[in-house]
């Protein structure tokens, strides 16, 4: 089934990835979108809080049942969806953060959750969980975001129809999606790059569970994750083994 043909709307819920993992435990099948007007207990990675007021962004998470467990290219897929959807919307070409926020200027505007389900080592189940600030207006967000946050209303000056971006943003999620199913890791990874606001070449300084690691970086494997060249060697690191990255 294409992603967006079954959706499922609420009020309110604490999270809607944690709905939709019901919903995906329950049989409900790949494509099924359940979106809320509100998250009272919404969440970034790492457990960060993501605030979600009422009627003012678009809140939803896809259930997906992708064929392998390597799942770390989907956060990619949703964001690049996502750019497609709001410059098919309004006309702004918005930025990607590895893994997993949407960057306008140097604000976040939205983020994306993945989580999966295994039996074993076979996956079950993947949720794709995207929160995007819509009609924000400034205080709208908490105080001590107000500074680092953005929306497409504050971003035009004018008030946006969160069905258009919607209507825009299925297709976009069944094309970028689709290529996923096609194995075309490579071109995901590439477009994701041409989307980043890190540019190739930069020093950063990641720090990890073990400590800080700086180098150059060197771009997006094609399994989802970050490269970086130290002291002359290249290793890959995936979001989970990174605390925070320094520029």
């Amino acid at each position: 089934m294409e992603i967006g043909a079954k959706i499922f709307r609420v009020k309110s819920c604490p999270s809607t990835n944690d709905l939709a993992k019901e919903m995906a435990l329950s049989g409900e099948e790949e494509g099924t979108v359940v979106i809320s007007d509100e998250q009272t207990k919404g969440r970034g990675m790492k457990g960060r809080k993501w605030y979600s007021a009422r009627k003012k962004g678009i809140y939803l998470s896809v259930i997906l049942r992708p064929p392998h467990s390597n799942i770390s290219l989907l956060p990619l897929v949703a964001g690049l969806a996502v750019t497609d959807a709001v410059f098919d919307s309004v006309g702004l070409r918005i930025k990607l953060r590895w893994p997993n926020d949407l960057i306008w200027g140097k604000k976040k505007l939205g983020g994306i959750l993945c989580e999966g389900g295994f039996l074993g080592d076979r996956i079950n189940y993947a949720i794709l969980g995207i929160g995007l600030n819509v009609n924000h207006g400034r205080g709208d967000f908490p105080e001590e975001i107000r500074h680092q946050a953005t929306s497409l209303k504050l971003i035009s000056k004018e008030d946006m129809d969160e069905n258009i971006v919607l209507k825009n943003l299925w297709p976009a999620l069944n094309h970028w999606y689709g290529r996923f199913l096609q194995d075309e890791k490579d071109k995901i990874a590439c477009h994701f790059q041409e989307n980043s606001i890190l540019p190739l070449g930069k020093e950063i300084t990641l720090v990890t569970e073990s400590g800080e690691v700086a180098g150059i970086y060197r771009g997006i494997h094609s399994q989802g994750s970050l490269i970086l060249e130290s002291r002359g060697k290249r290793k890959s690191f995936f979001s989970a083994e990174i605390k925070t990255m320094k520029k």
